[in-house]
């Protein structure tokens, strides 16, 4: 049988095999003979693929990288992986994403600026030009399952209605089949706007019952996992997560502002000495 994943990907989508030869009317004709619907698969050894995106945290806040931020599971897949000390940002929101999941400076997918800020201008447009694929795109047309949870702030002003149009949201040309989050910028986090898919959905339970959308996000995400390791084992996923909750505003459960009470009492300047202490000490 031919392997699935022995196929040219040099155009996107796979296109489709055309049959070339007799075609038969009568099934019972001994050269009645057909190649095989096969389901479509990355190439042999994919990897699952989790990106998460954090706003506004700086590079040294988490504990991974010498920071005060308690950041106990970012530090186990550390010692177990690789540390990047290079990196590249747009420093601002919708630009980061747009050239994070396209692999391109954000001007040339339309993002030079925060989707509110958008004009005709060109690279300000908030489209990207439907030429420049975004990468869970590229990922589900080699078989892989696409997910995001969380922000994501890639569609301009006039497309963020339930009503559409969809082509920027992340089920549409954005790659994701599906998409469980907000489409802003910023979000309550205990009253969030809600979307799965395109449909707005609302919270399965209120603050007072111990709702946080972090939380609520995480949940979801782990849930969509499990169904595809269940239902597709073989099948390799692409998993976006992008919360919130680290941008504005700032909802924090009093269990996690208790827990930080007095710890940056002693000011910037001396935050800034303890993290750079803690990097060189971690080279």
């Amino acid at each position: 049988m031919t392997d699935p994943t022995d196929q040219s990907r040099a155009v996107l989508p796979i296109p489709d095999r055309q049959h070339l030869g007799l075609v038969t009317y009568d099934a019972k004709d001994p050269d009645t003979e057909f190649p095989p619907i096969t389901p479509l698969l990355p190439p042999a050894g994919a990897p699952n693929v989790l990106v998460v995106l954090l706003d506004d945290v700086g590079y040294g806040a988490s504990s991974a990288f010498g920071g005060p931020a308690d950041t106990p599971t970012a530090e186990r897949l550390q010692s177990n992986g690789l540390t990047y000390t290079r990196f590249h940002t747009t420093a601002l929101c919708a630009p980061t994403r747009a050239a994070l999941l396209s692999g391109r400076n954000h001007h040339s997918v339309g993002m030079g600026s925060i989707t509110e800020t958008a004009t005709s201008a060109p690279g300000l447009s908030g489209l990207r030009p439907n030429t420049k694929a975004a990468l869970p795109m590229t990922l589900k047309l080699n078989g892989y399952s696409t997910a995001q949870f969380g922000k994501c702030h890639e569609v301009p002003p006039w497309q963020t209605s339930p009503v559409g149009p969809f082509t920027s949201w992340p089920t549409g040309e954005g790659g994701f089949e599906h998409f469980y989050g907000f489409i802003g910028g910023e979000n309550n986090q205990y009253y969030p706007a809600l979307y799965e898919g395109v449909a707005p959905v609302e919270p399965d339970k209120t603050p007072e019952e111990g709702y946080h959308l972090t939380e609520d996000l995480a949940d979801h995400a782990i849930d969509w996992v499990r169904m595809q390791k269940s239902l597709a084992p073989d099948k390799p996923f692409f998993v976006y997560f992008a919360p919130g909750a680290t941008h504005a505003p700032h909802h924090v459960p009093m269990e996690w502002a208790d827990k930080y009470e007095g710890r940056f009492a002693g000011g910037w300047d001396a935050q800034r000495e303890s993290i750079l202490e803690q990097q060189k000490q971690r080279g």
